[in-house]
């Protein structure tokens, strides 16, 4: 994967679209360039734990435990932050996930930010051999609230 190209399509284009290993095609979307018209089924996509704070409002030691401990992909279900003037949302939900695969977390890092991902098939700006995390088997999706609420929603 040419992370350096990426990077600079990403910043140029304010998105950048990528087909992973399985076939399907990622969309990395600068969180300020997503408009309602291009609906809901984005995640925000995270590469550090100090980015939940940037994208929900503040967790509990539990919620955060939570996604620090996790040990397979999942999306997380969470309250917005107020300081997302636009975003995503489902009943007034964001969804986001910490990317914890080293080169999917490299690429994160390298962008910097926090990002909206969809996943979905057409022309794609580069190709990889890797597989996306969040397109495997044991993907869970689970709710947390930020005094420790916790639903299990699939896996």
């Amino acid at each position: 994967m040419d992370q350096q190209a990426i990077v600079k399509t990403f910043r140029d284009k304010g998105q950048v679209t990528i087909k992973e290993g399985n076939g399907k095609t990622l969309t990395l979307l600068k969180s300020e360039s997503w408009q309602a018209e291009m609906g809901e089924d984005w995640t925000f996509l995270l590469f550090d734990m100090f980015q939940i704070r940037s994208v929900c409002e503040p967790f509990s030691e539990v919620s955060l435990d939570v996604v620090e401990f996790a040990t397979k992909p999942t999306i997380y279900h969470s309250p917005v932050n107020p300081v997302l003037k636009t975003a995503p949302l489902r009943d007034g939900n964001i969804r986001f996930s910490l990317i914890r695969d080293s080169n999917w977390n490299k690429l994160l890092f390298a962008i910097s930010q926090p990002v909206l991902a969809r996943i979905g098939s057409g022309e794609a700006d580069f190709s990889t051999d890797l597989y996306f995390p969040l397109l495997g088997p044991n993907t869970k999706e689970m709710f947390l609230g930020p005094e420790g609420d916790i639903k299990i929603i699939t896996g």
